[in-house]
């Protein structure tokens, strides 16, 4: 049993936790690498009654005692947690029986052993535990040893064949070390050293206090207890541990209760975490949306802070706030994501160009039509549907979830050209860029729907007034041909257009407001019909495939059956042949081609 320890959730309860802190400090702190075994004692005996004062606060402001929850480890897990216990009694054996072998630059300096190690299972893993979701990455706090020295000597003793033989390791059992190095302008503050062990991604760190300046951006980190390291984590509930040497989990920030609440809430003051780290505030969005978690009220009053938003701005990289989006739309739930942060008023601090300093802000009041419909589309998707024949796979999902995020641009006027002939790069794609650094191939589709929009629309435009050219086969098979040679992915191309036509033409199940490109307003079913028939015609004439169509013809042969050397005519002439191919859907033999552009030889300069 556990008592937990005060809520860090009222001011009045934090302001008499941390004046006993305070006290207990002048007379105690955490057992270091340096001290000496005798001083080590005493601190231990005054965290006990650190524990103790801490159980007396828990009971004055009424949390209960509970009986902890237990967590059934797989065959793997069971492989690995004696694995490591083994192995840090080894190296605590090896350390301590009188042979020199330093593991921190603390105590090699000063020859003072190091206390034994304590390893725990932390944060995510424990919570999908839990829940009951499976996870194939565990984190391993340590207590007084870096994550690279620990998994140096881990491989020193897998190296044992004894060690091999009992633990039946296999050779795939233990794989390569992986040291992500400390990078604090990406928000990256402590090393983390990764490693397959046992058919799992373990990483390794020690455990950690951080302390945040007003005058820096990064955080001094240090070695800490473990409810240190519990309180400077995003969330309750990723600040649970699994005590491998005694198989319980610990809560020391309230994370129990909140995993029963489905709570998502800040294990110290909300407003200063945020301005601590301000990812924390994408990090909160990412967990809620992906448990069906629900905000605490106090972070959500803070999140959308004009302090934290600043922050988030100038202390975060954007390929770190890039990582963050990546998850939340690769998740199962992208549209959870965007509600919140759509509601929260986030959406200019994410999407945006920070270091334009006129980069202007699109109204995002019809956002919400956008990505609630790309969800509609999703969840109702049957074959022949309009997101079964836009989104193929799984990158083009996350490419289309993409896309969603980007529709409020579409309604601002372009940039002044660069140059005569050279357009400004479409504000959609430097929002993308900017603000969360889209992949190239990303923001290459990005450019082309952009770009292509008013194109697509007047095809669709020709399906649905039933012009006379609705049956051009060849039309319809270049004009896609080209959308996706200039960006690539034309389908996703058309499903943007989709989704801004529905912004502009009115919210989600509302009458449309007015044209806008769109073609007039109607409701939602109104509009997605339109979109339907369009591409159900592309299906009836079948040039869905038209981008892999192989050619027929190509330039050494023109060039040898027109008897001419090739030229700058070729391109031209080689879409003409390309053309009368589809005009002849199943033709297999090129001289039909030919003809056609030799009928048109003056007319496309051929000598």
């Amino acid at each position: 049993m556990l008592i937990r320890p005060v809520s860090l959730k009222s001011p009045r309860s934090l302001n008499f936790f941390m004046l006993m802190k305070r006290k207990l400090h002048q007379t105690s702190s955490p057992p270091s690498a340096t001290a000496s075994p005798s001083k080590r004692t005493a601190m231990a005996s005054k965290e006990r009654l650190q524990h103790e004062v801490l159980a007396w606060t828990s009971g004055q402001v009424g949390m209960r005692a509970r009986t902890l929850p237990t967590i059934t480890l797989n065959a793997r897990e069971e492989q690995l947690k004696t694995l490591l216990l083994e192995a840090a009694k080894s190296i605590d054996d090896h350390d301590f029986d009188g042979s020199t072998d330093a593991t921190t630059a603390a105590a090699a300096a000063t020859h003072q052993p190091r206390d034994r190690l304590v390893l725990r299972w932390a944060g995510g893993w424990v919570r999908d535990k839990l829940l009951g979701i499976t996870s194939h990455d565990i984190d391993t706090a340590i207590n007084a040893m870096t994550g690279e020295a620990f998994v140096d000597r881990l491989r020193d003793y897998c190296d044992v064949a004894a060690h091999r033989e009992r633990h039946a390791l296999q050779p795939e059992d233990i794989g390569r070390l992986h040291t992500v190095p400390r990078n604090p302008d990406k928000s990256k503050h402590l090393a983390t050293s990764t490693i397959r062990l046992c058919g799992l991604d373990v990483d390794f760190v020690n455990l950690r206090k951080e302390t945040y300046t007003a005058d820096s951006r990064n955080p001094v980190v240090e070695f800490g207890t473990a409810e240190e390291d519990a309180l400077r984590r995003d969330a309750s509930v990723n600040a649970l541990f699994y005590n491998l040497h005694t198989g319980e989990v610990e809560d020391f920030v309230g994370g129990l209760d909140d995993l029963e609440r489905g709570l998502i809430r800040t294990p110290m003051e909300p407003l200063q975490t945020f301005l601590d780290d301000p990812l924390r505030v994408l990090r909160l969005v990412r967990f809620a949306s992906r448990l069906g978690f629900k905000i605490d009220e106090e972070a959500e009053r803070v999140m959308a802070d004009e302090r934290v938003l600043g922050n988030l701005r100038v202390k975060i990289s954007r390929e770190r706030i890039g990582v963050e989006l990546e998850k939340m739309l690769k998740g199962k739930r992208p549209v959870e994501s965007l509600r919140l942060i759509d509601r929260l008023g986030l959406y200019h601090a994410v999407f945006t160009n920070p270091e334009r300093e006129d980069m202007p802000r699109p109204d995002t009041t019809t956002w919400r039509a956008a990505y609630e419909t790309l969800e509609q589309l999703e969840t109702t998707k049957t074959p022949g549907s309009i997101y079964d024949l836009l989104v193929t796979n799984e990158e083009a999902r996350y490419y289309a979830w993409s896309l969603a995020t980007l529709t409020p641009w579409e309604q601002l006027p372009d940039d002044p050209p660069l140059a005569p002939g050279k357009p400004a790069l479409p504000l959609p794609m430097q929002a993308a860029r900017g603000g969360f650094k889209a992949p190239n191939k990303l923001c290459d589709i990005i450019t082309a729907a952009h770009r292509h929009r008013a194109a697509i629309l007047e095809l669709r435009d020709v399906v649905r007034e039933r012009s006379p050219s609705m049956n051009e086969r060849d039309r319809f098979g270049m004009t896609i041909r080209e959308w996706d040679s200039r960006g690539g992915n034309w389908r996703l191309q058309v499903l943007y257009a989709i989704l801004v036509d529905v912004e502009i033409r009115g919210e989600v199940g509302s009458k449309g407001g007015g044209g806008g490109g769109g073609g007039g307003g109607g409701t939602l079913e109104q509009v997605l019909a339109e979109w339907q028939q369009f591409l159900d015609h592309l299906v009836e004439l079948d040039v869905m495939n038209a981008p892999s169509l192989k050619r027929l013809v190509d330039g050494k042969i023109l060039a040898k059956e027109l008897g001419v050397q090739p030229g700058v005519w070729m391109g031209a002439a080689l879409n003409v042949a390309l053309a009368w191919q589809f005009r002849n859907p199943g033709a297999q033999d090129p001289a039909g081609a030919i003809d056609e552009v030799r009928r048109r030889k003056q007319e496309l300069g051929i000598p």
